[in-house]
């Protein structure tokens, strides 16, 4: 924050700012990412901080935010208001009708909590759950700022853009998705990512997976699908299971959706099943020197941050618009990453993708190809940044 701007924001009152997202964690944590930035780049510079956080008022968000706890062990946002939400399709169906009424009377109870709570700005993470919030901020001339994580633009980011004043983006290359005149108010970023990624610990994870080796003899591999887990990787792990863990220390976060499996014997010695890791993942992923996974927005930066090899296998088919497949073939493109898609998802690709990244010098040019990808300053204190210097004063 610039010096000569910051007496003025101390004379000022309470400063509210408002969030809007939600319907999945991957529209909430990175925006809650921004929010332990903003809180503690205005308790540095003695700003009263107001953080507030529109979401649906179905579903997990509430539990996610109200659940989250910032650096200082604490949660960053002070209240949470939960509105009605209908999500947006690209295809027919039924619901699309009524979710039109659900939209509506999101909009409707958007307006009378930001007209209420008077914010300096909308900061919008995405997701169908943020539309109406946008749209009513954009009534009441209440500035919005529109965070896409993906490659391409996804449908509730083309729909915000109309009512922000600054669309933030993950990548240069995403304002050639955008029209002109949206390009123009385009800024980008890089993708937030939570404070704990920037101070892991390699031990505590090694504590919490409990391996019984004195000395690391192969390499650790961390298998993740998201909290519901991937089947298709689930599936890949079980059929491999005795290569993999002839080759690795293999670390498996399965998902809820945990299958009836019974490692072999012979394996367990080298192989850690967890049905979801939340509060370690970030060291259980320092610890690890390969990760394959999906190719979500927040885990590949994750992956990033602390520079880690990773083979990806991306989501994709019918029920998605293929941002996963723009994510991971980028990384790839950069040399960070190793894709397996369609045709090429197989027991015998993955073999030779793990088996290439065995080698330490091979891992160690993904590893630095992460880092080139990396904005000079962390995502969410640029955007936090951005927030104070440009809304606090108006």
């Amino acid at each position: 924050m610039k010096k000569n701007n910051t007496q003025n924001i101390k004379q000022a009152k309470k400063i509210t700012v408002a969030f809007a997202g939600g319907g999945t964690g991957g529209h909430i944590y990175p925006g809650l990412a921004i929010a332990d930035e903003l809180k503690e780049l205005c308790k540095k510079n003695d700003i009263n901080l107001n953080l507030v956080w529109l979401g649906s008022s179905r579903g997990y968000d509430k539990d996610i935010v109200e659940s989250s706890k910032g650096p200082d062990k604490k949660c960053s946002v002070n209240k949470f208001y939960g509105i009605p939400s209908g999500k947006l399709r690209r295809y027919f169906s039924f619901k699309n009708f009524t979710d039109v009424f659900k939209i509506g009377a999101g909009c409707i109870a958007s307006f009378f909590i930001l007209l209420k709570i008077k914010p300096v700005v909308v900061f919008s993470k995405g997701g169908f759950v943020s539309v109406p919030p946008c749209f009513a901020a954009k009534i009441l001339h209440i500035p919005v700022v529109t965070h896409e994580c993906d490659f391409t633009p996804g449908l509730a980011t083309k729909i915000n853009s109309h009512f922000a004043s600054k669309i933030l983006l993950s990548y240069k290359e995403t304002e050639e998705y955008l029209s002109k005149e949206m390009a123009s108010k385009s800024l980008v970023t890089g993708n937030p990512v939570r404070p704990v990624f920037y101070s892991t610990d390699e031990k505590i994870g090694k504590d919490f997976v409990k391996f019984k080796y004195t000395k690391k003899t192969k390499p650790v591999l961390l298998v993740m699908g998201g909290s519901l887990g991937a089947k298709q990787i689930n599936d890949l792990v079980y059929e491999n299971i005795e290569w993999l863990c002839d080759k690795f220390y293999v670390i498996h976060q399965t998902g809820r959706q945990k299958e009836k499996f019974v490692a072999p014997e012979s394996v367990k010695d080298s192989y850690r099943p967890f049905e979801f890791i939340y509060e370690q993942m970030p060291h259980v992923m320092q610890y690890a020197d390969v990760i394959l996974s999906r190719a979500g927005a927040n885990s590949l930066w994750e992956c990033a941050v602390l520079a880690k090899p990773v083979i990806l296998i991306p989501l994709c088919g019918s029920g998605t618009r293929g941002d996963q497949v723009d994510n991971a073939e980028y990384f790839e493109k950069k040399g960070a990453a190793t894709v397996l898609t369609g045709e090429y998802v197989s027991s015998n690709a993955l073999k030779n993708a793990l088996t290439a990244l065995l080698d330490a010098k091979k891992r160690k040019c993904f590893s630095e190809a992460c880092k080139n990808l990396l904005p000079q300053k962390r995502s969410a204190f640029l955007i936090a940044d951005f927030i104070v210097e440009t809304y606090f004063n108006k």
